[in-house]
């Protein structure tokens, strides 16, 4: 998106990437709303960029003011997008390469959102292991590693964690 008033600059001003920068704040309140993570946490990063991301890809938004943002139909299908599982990681990547392939060169809403995938594919978070609480002393650690004290510990990528946590908000608003 351009900005409306170039004064002088001949119309071809700094790209404004604000429908990215319009779904970050929508998932950001949405998270703040439900009061589920401190807001400095890298969880609750994680949660806004996977919220950004799904509601970015999937255009949920469009052109609506921020009042009518997000109707029941929009918050029924956010919760349904956002529903834990691995076809979620599938659809960001199907969508993103639409996106990339309808997009003009440098569109800045695209390239946000690409940097918000990369980081959540890439950083890896420690997360609690819900399934190996306490493993067998004979079972090897599978994904995780056990710390000093014989807890274990799991790292996932950040997406793995984010999801749920902005699914939850989605329910709570």
């Amino acid at each position: 998106m351009r900005p409306e008033d170039t004064r002088g600059t001949g119309g071809d001003g700094l790209l404004v990437p604000m429908a990215w920068l319009y779904t970050e704040y929508t998932a950001d309140e949405l998270l703040r709303t439900g009061d589920l993570m401190e807001p400095t946490t890298l969880e609750f990063r994680a949660g806004r960029d996977a919220l950004a991301l799904t509601i970015f890809l999937s255009g949920l938004l469009g052109d609506a003011p921020l009042s009518r943002a997000l109707s029941e139909a929009r918050v029924d299908e956010l919760r349904l997008l956002t529903a834990y599982g691995v076809t979620w990681r599938s659809w960001v990547c199907e969508r993103l390469a639409e996106s990339e392939r309808r997009a003009g060169p440098g569109d800045p809403d695209l390239a946000l959102a690409r940097a918000a995938w990369r980081w959540l594919e890439e950083t890896e978070l420690l997360a609690a292991d819900l399934d190996a609480i306490v493993p067998a002393p004979w079972e090897p650690v599978a994904g995780g590693a056990l710390d000093g004290e014989g807890e274990v510990q799991v790292w996932t990528p950040a997406w793995q964690l984010g999801l749920p946590l902005g699914h939850l908000a989605v329910h709570l608003c």
